[in-house]
């Protein structure tokens, strides 16, 4: 099994110039470029309450850890039901952008909303709602910019499009830690302007995102859509729509074994992989953090994401995503352990925030790449769905089962059972991940040029 698989015949980026010789496509598409910006406005927004959530839930709501773990649960749980419908939608009515802009639209609506909502109850059905947005949106989006990059440069676009993707999740916690300390009434003046952005971010997906996404050399060809043809007196390849699907060709992915490896890997390494808001609640408690920098703790992680998911993404074109992928579990196991175990150093929350950003740097961007890499265009979106809901149900479960813990046995223990959880599945995931023995019968499904 492979999570990377790099292809194409011809070199990467290559396709047919207007005189019907060869040619070089730019190495992000506007697509991508388009879409980057779209999720750049709506991070700002995102973030600016996803950075002060936790406080806000645990210390001015008086959450307990179960509490804050069953609402993070929700948070992340919700998106993952939703997102195996938004993919499959966008395939089906062969629209990702209206698909998308549905996703996008809701959670802009639920933004005002968090200033009426002060109880458990009433901000557990906004995130939920919000969450469903975002929900919608995930796979449709993902998938535009697969189908809009040839197969040998996935691994950047993807990076491309995360690291401003990653400028809007390093701009929402100094706005909203500029907002906290300026504004009277701080967290309602944090929800407030987040609403604003949040429509930003919808004018911007309408105005400047093209409705379908122009397709090179995108993946395999095992499916019935192949890579779209390029006219002999056009200098771009043709706008193609995916043909609709059915609920018996979505669930027919599953006999990919590639695609299968994927979803299992990308399971049980959620189920071990602690949600960012509980890990900068365990940051603030070991190094004492003030609360009102709290905010903050997010632009480390952001900060290495955005100055790594381009470098992180070429390199998993490179050298293979199997590898890149392990190796940031592998960092954010360091995370936990210097958590756990290392002497109260001043520099402890910075080297703890760069691990988790270099984590984010090897895997976000890196996963839908290959999952993109193993199924045909026709059922992108619903392919990239499968896995990334898979990935966040298994998140959901993690954050009830790390707020049960913390508040039965502690925070130290509650870490060191994640460490141990997520050591075990990195191994198992090398195993079934790992590149076939020399001389086994090929995958008909595999890219001509093999992995690592």
């Amino acid at each position: 099994m492979y999570l990377a698989d790099r292809s194409a015949p011809a070199p990467a980026g290559a396709q047919t110039a207007p005189d019907g010789g060869p040619g070089r496509a730019p190495a992000v598409a506007s697509t991508v470029l388009a879409l980057g910006a779209v999720s750049l406005v709506t991070d700002v927004s995102s973030e600016m309450v996803t950075a002060v959530l936790p406080l806000y839930l645990v210390a001015g709501l008086g959450l307990s850890p179960l509490g804050f773990g069953a609402l993070d649960g929700v948070y992340n749980g919700v998106s993952a039901l939703v997102q195996l419908t938004g993919g499959h939608l966008a395939d089906r009515v062969r629209n990702h952008k209206l698909i998308a802009g549905i996703g996008y639209g809701l959670s802009a609506l639920c933004k005002p909303l968090l200033l009426l909502a002060h109880g458990l109850g009433p901000v557990g059905v906004v995130l939920a709602l919000e969450r469903t947005g975002k929900g919608l949106r995930t796979a449709p989006r993902d998938a535009l910019i697969s189908l809009s990059t040839p197969a040998g440069l996935q691994g950047r676009a993807f990076g491309v499009h995360r690291a401003m993707d990653t400028t809007g999740a390093l701009l929402g916690p100094l706005a909203a830690f500029f907002i906290l300390n300026a504004a009277v009434g701080g967290y309602d003046a944090v929800f407030g302007v987040s609403a604003c952005i949040a429509v930003l971010g919808v004018v911007v997906l309408v105005l400047f995102v093209p409705s379908g996404a122009a397709l090179g050399p995108t993946g395999p060809e095992s499916g019935p859509v192949k890579a779209a043809a390029v006219k002999p007196d056009a200098g771009k390849p043709h706008a193609v729509k995916p043909e609709a699907v059915n609920v018996r060709e979505a669930l027919a992915l599953l006999r990919l074994p590639r695609l299968r490896a994927l979803a299992v890997c990308a399971v049980l390494l959620g189920l071990t992989t602690v949600s960012d808001a509980f890990l900068y609640l365990l940051l603030q408690d070991r190094s004492g953090i003030r609360e009102q920098w709290f905010p903050l703790l997010p632009l480390g992680t952001a900060a290495v994401f955005l100055l790594l998911a381009v470098p992180a993404g070429a390199l998993a074109d490179r050298i293979g995503r199997r590898t890149v992928f392990l190796t940031g579990h592998a960092l954010l196991l360091a995370g936990y352990g210097l958590l756990l175990w290392a002497p109260h150093w001043p520099a402890l929350p910075w080297l703890v925030l760069v691990l988790h950003g270099v984590f984010y740097a090897a895997t976000d961007g890196v996963l839908p790449a290959a999952v993109g890499a193993t199924v045909p265009a026709k059922l992108r979106a619903t392919g990239i769905a499968l896995v990334g809901t898979g990935q966040a149900l298994a998140r959901f479960g993690c954050s009830l089962a790390f707020g049960a813990a913390w508040t039965l046995w502690g925070a130290g223990p509650a870490l060191a059972a994640a460490a141990a959880g997520l050591c075990c599945c990195a191994a198992v995931a090398g195993l079934v991940l790992r590149p076939a023995a020399p001389g086994s019968a090929p995958d008909p499904a595999r890219l001509p040029r093999g992995t690592r």
